[in-house]
């Protein structure tokens, strides 16, 4: 039972000259081109909306707008491979950087990342960096969300991947909820993983957002490193503390609870 795993994106981002390097260019590619376009023209003070974020961020990341629609366009070999490119607590912890080629090649197979800008990303397709979240309010081509925008397109071309029967879903609520709504009965089974911990005031299980990141990056490396081809042997995940809790999972959630 083959699967493919599903993350979020990270809003810090690099551009790295380094390996692993990009292979081929995002299958939305024209869509990312058409929503930079629609980033560009709302001006600085327009796009600081659509972020929400400080005046500085949005500084930052205006002076990567004003080339973006451009940028997009430069080709394989002067972008950065998506897995990369983004900085963050989860990619820490998945670690491609000291991966061999085995491990790289079964992220090539396996690993997909949910896009606000890109839709879809394998992890060696050519990006640039850009700052722009599934949860944004950006109105284009009709649409007045990203959710509304990227309709079913991301899980249609996930399930219409060869030979996918799972998609382990390890992405956040916000990224999650692009492709989960749209799943089909006779379409690849969807698997939620989480990753809990008990509370120290009550040994409530939670799942603390900077933890959960830890985890999943963690999570996706261990995959990678034992070559894991069936989903199933996905419980077999024991690392940070963690054990595959049984009584706590179903066929479409799976509970990883650190002891």
């Amino acid at each position: 039972m083959s699967f493919c795993m599903i993350v979020s994106p990270a809003k810090k981002m690099v551009v790295n000259e380094g390996e692993p390097a990009a292979r081929q260019a995002p299958r939305f590619l024209d869509e990312a081109q058409e929503l930079a376009e629609e980033l560009r023209r709302l001006g600085p003070a327009g796009a600081q909306e659509v972020w929400r974020c400080s005046d500085r961020l949005a500084e930052e990341n205006w002076d990567r707008v004003r080339t973006l629609p451009e940028d997009l366009r430069l080709g394989v070999s002067a972008l950065t491979a998506a897995v990369s490119s983004y900085r963050g607590i989860q990619y820490t912890h998945l670690a491609p950087e000291v991966m061999d080629g085995a491990q790289l090649s079964w992220l090539s197979r396996h690993l997909r990342i949910v896009s606000g800008l890109y839709g879809l990303l394998r992890p060696f397709d050519a990006i640039a960096p850009y700052r722009l979240e599934m949860q944004a309010r950006l109105s284009v081509g009709g649409s007045k969300s990203l959710y509304e925008f990227w309709d079913s397109r991301i899980y249609d071309a996930l399930a219409c991947e060869r030979g996918i029967t799972h998609i382990v879903n390890v992405a956040s609520q916000e990224y999650a909820k692009a492709v989960l709504p749209w799943a089909l009965p006779d379409g690849p089974k969807i698997v939620t993983c989480s990753f809990m911990i008990p509370r120290a005031k009550d040994g409530r299980l939670t799942q603390p957002s900077t933890e959960a990141k830890a985890a999943r990056g963690s999570f996706v490396r261990w995959a990678a490193e034992r070559q894991v081809e069936d989903v199933q042997e996905l419980q077999g995940f024991a690392e940070r503390g963690y054990a595959f809790s049984p009584e706590r999972s179903g066929e479409k959630a799976w509970s990883f609870v650190r002891a």
